[in-house]
């Protein structure tokens, strides 16, 4: 029997509510497809701020080294303890990890209102492959005189021939295994002529390689233009770290919310653990009061099971999803519907329970 150790982060906010159905449904599944997980729940976050004055304890990454995966709800608690503090840990898991691919679906499902007009399911269906290990969220800068009139704050992006080549073909490699066979590059080459010429130089080196996908490349104000006139012209869209934060936002929200948008933090020579969260974050204004969807959540359980070689499983996950999703009839707020957090993923339980 293969056994998986999953270290589960639930964070705050609605991450510890979508995270205990994320769970239900791993349980669920791991039963169905006789594999055993070990699922080890780390109440880091604003609950461990309280007591402790930090978010995760100071040995947290050598902790989470030996496990095969890490399940992450979603961090932030501004009432009580600093963005920028709070997402320390997560970015480093990132770069100690060398989880440098970060793989942000967008799909269209039936049954789920598109925002633009006159789109189909088959219209949405794509990638957003984001450099995760540098760019714009390394810790490089620093502030000057900030107390005074004459302050500065000095923040600088850091791009590696390392970082862009291996994140560009990392690209190309999932482009080429896809139907449409297409990727597209988003910089802003016109006004930073240092960082995003250097993507895009990169890029013309590295598509000799692939000849058989197809690559153009996008500006990144003129790519979240096109997002919402003609998203089904994209296919695989990759991008630095900043973009592609943003523009993971703007596909979940084209694909009908963002409470359907998963996401995996892979580091694929699998010499570190790689990490598996919602797009979304923790949401404090809807925190606590059962209403938050939770298919993100699950959705990225099924691509942290896919990774660790569990594809029949995974793919289960995603089909009772789909055909969920379809019908119609139990549905969070954000999807019209009046359905709990707990509603929803139990009804996705009772589904895999009962095939």
């Amino acid at each position: 029997m293969a056994k998986y150790t999953i270290a589960v982060y639930a964070g705050d906010g609605i991450g510890i509510e979508v995270t205990a159905e994320a769970v239900k449904i791993l349980t669920a599944i791991a039963h169905k497809f006789g594999f055993s997980l070990d699922l080890v729940q780390f109440p880091w976050g604003h609950r461990y701020w309280k007591e402790h004055g930090k978010v995760v304890p100071d040995d947290y990454l050598k902790v989470l080294n030996d496990f095969s995966a890490i399940y992450l709800g979603a961090v932030g608690d501004p009432a009580n303890v600093p963005d920028h503090i709070t997402l320390i840990p997560l970015i480093e898991m990132r770069q100690k990890f060398d989880q440098y691919a970060c793989i942000r679906p967008a799909k269209l499902f039936h049954g789920v209102n598109c925002p633009l007009a006159n789109m189909k399911p088959e219209d949405i269906d794509l990638l957003v492959i984001r450099e995760n290990s540098e760019g714009e969220y390394v810790d490089a800068g620093g502030l000057f005189k900030i107390e005074t009139s004459d302050g500065a704050a000095l923040q600088t992006a850091i791009h590696t021939r390392k970082g862009v080549e291996r994140i560009i073909r990392f690209g190309f490699e999932v482009a080429r295994k896809r139907s449409d066979k297409h990727l597209t590059l988003v910089t802003k080459s016109n006004a930073l002529k240092f960082s995003m010429v250097f993507w895009d130089q990169i890029l013309d080196i590295v598509r000799k390689d692939y000849p058989d996908v197809k690559a153009d490349k996008y500006h990144v104000d003129a790519m979240c233009m096109a997002l919402v006139q003609k998203p089904q012209i994209f296919d695989v869209i990759v991008c630095s770290n900043m973009f592609g934060d943003i523009i993971s936002d703007l596909t979940g929200a084209i694909a009908g919310s963002i409470g359907l948008a998963p996401s995996s933090n892979l580091n694929p020579e699998r010499k570190f653990p790689s990490l598996f969260e919602p797009v979304h974050g923790s949401a404090p204004d809807i925190a606590g009061k059962g209403i938050a969807n939770p298919v993100a959540a699950i959705r990225s359980a099924a691509m942290m099971m896919d990774f660790l070689g569990e594809t029949e499983a995974s793919s289960l996950i995603e089909n009772v999803i789909a055909a969920y999703l379809s019908e119609g009839t139990i549905l969070s707020r954000d999807l019209g519907g009046n359905s709990s957090t707990s509603e929803v993923g139990s009804e996705i339980e009772r589904r895999i329970v009962n095939l």
